[in-house]
Order: C-alpha cells, then structure tokens, then sequence
C-alpha cells in the first residue's frame, strides 16, 4: 500500500464497509469515496469486488481526471458521476452512492422526497431533489459522467445549495450524497434511507401531504448546522 495515502484508503474500506452494515447496500451496488483536495487524488471502492473479500489496500487512488495513480483494479464503474461530483462541488470531501431500499424506490417514482418533518429538517434543508430521466443524448455520451451532469444541473437549475441538501435522487439510478469525508457522506445516505422510509409511510396514511413551512425547516436546521447551532454539547 502507498504510504502515502494508507489512511485515506483506510478511511475509504471502512465507510464502504459501513455501507453493508447499515444495509444500504445490494450485494456490489454502491460505493463510497474521499477526496485529498491538497493533492487532487480520490480513493474509491474497486467495480464489482465483494465487500466481504474487500481490504483496504483494493481501495483504487486516481486523480480528477480519472487518471489511476496505484491500481491493478478498475475503479468503481461510478467513478465519473463521483469525479463530476468533486469538479463542480468544489468544497465536498466525499461521495456515497447506493441503492438502498426506499431512497431508491423514490428515485425510480420519480419524485422528490419531501420534507414533511422535522427529522428531515434536522439533516436536509428543504425537499431532496430527483433529477429528469437521463435523455437519449447523454446516454450516447459518457452514460457516468453525465449521470453527474443530471445531478450538478440539478442543483443550478432548482438554486439548491448543495451545502444544505447534501443529496440527489437520480431518476430510475437511485441516490447518491455528499459530505466533508467519507463518515459523514455514509451518515448522510443512511439518514436518507430512514427518512425516505418515513415520507413513504407518511404519503400511505396521507397521500395530499405537503412539505412543512419553512420556517420550521429553518428552526430544526439551523439548531443543529452553523454558527449558531445550539444543539448537543461544546466540543
């Protein structure tokens, strides 16, 4: 293992193993990544590898252009949608990608995950957005990195802050979220999961339910993220 990166790819083998432990995952579909912004290198999960045979040194380094730095292995066939993900979002130090049970099951309706309470609120600043099907167009081109495309144009498009709602639902593909390393992207996607299992439940007892006002939202947001956050103890 290049000792160099030896923690990063550490970091990386834990948080893809987090995801079988939380049952985010199906057998190979899903994978985490981190970022080192001082060197521009990426440590991600190796395409199709059972997590159960995966060890940290078949955690594959690349650069931002796609460029493998260390790797006999291919790296995960999402790896552009990721690298998409790190060029645009210039700030994210990590990204998730699963096809959990119910964030995927909203993906595949089409449909946004509503913020219908103050659980999502607590983590998710407003709706979670799904994007438009994949055109015919894009799947001619690079069917991965415009898979990233659908997603950064989404956040411009809807002026969504991705520093706010660290999460996309990619129509009829599933979710993928972001965050500062790859624990916290992993925290992300579980909490998306849980709430997305909630918006079902809650749309099966009240199908006309609308998102919550926002500031509401606000509130329970903002006790918990930023300068003002009162939430839990000092550090």
């Amino acid at each position: 293992m290049n000792s160099k990166y030896k923690s990063l790819k550490e970091k990386v083998y834990i948080a893809n193993i987090n995801l079988v432990k939380k049952g985010l995952v199906i057998y190979t579909f899903g994978n985490v990544s981190q970022i080192d912004r001082d060197n521009g290198i990426v440590a991600i999960k190796p395409s199709g590898v059972d997590y159960d045979k995966l060890k940290p040194d078949d955690i594959v380094l690349l650069d931002l252009k796609g460029n493998i730095i260390d790797s006999t292995l291919r790296p995960s066939s999402d790896t552009k949608t990721h690298l998409k993900l790190y060029n645009n979002f210039t700030d994210i130090g990590a990204v998730v990608h699963t096809h959990s049970k119910y964030a995927t099951a909203f993906a595949q309706a089409k449909l946004p995950i509503k913020c219908l309470g103050t659980t999502h609120a607590d983590y998710f600043y407003g709706d979670v957005p799904c994007t438009d099907i994949i055109s015919d167009e894009m799947l001619a081109k690079d069917y991965e990195e415009e898979t990233g495309s659908l997603i950064v144009d989404t956040f411009k498009k809807n002026n969504i802050n991705y520093h706010l709602i660290k999460a996309c639902l990619v129509a009829c593909h599933g979710p993928f979220t972001w965050g500062d390393d790859a624990e916290e992207a992993v925290f992300i996607s579980d909490m998306l999961e849980k709430i997305a299992e909630q918006n079902y439940i809650t749309h099966t007892l009240n199908p006309n339910i609308e998102s919550i006002k926002l500031s509401l939202i606000s509130k329970h947001y903002f006790r918990k993220h930023g300068k003002d956050a009162y939430y839990g103890q000092k550090i």
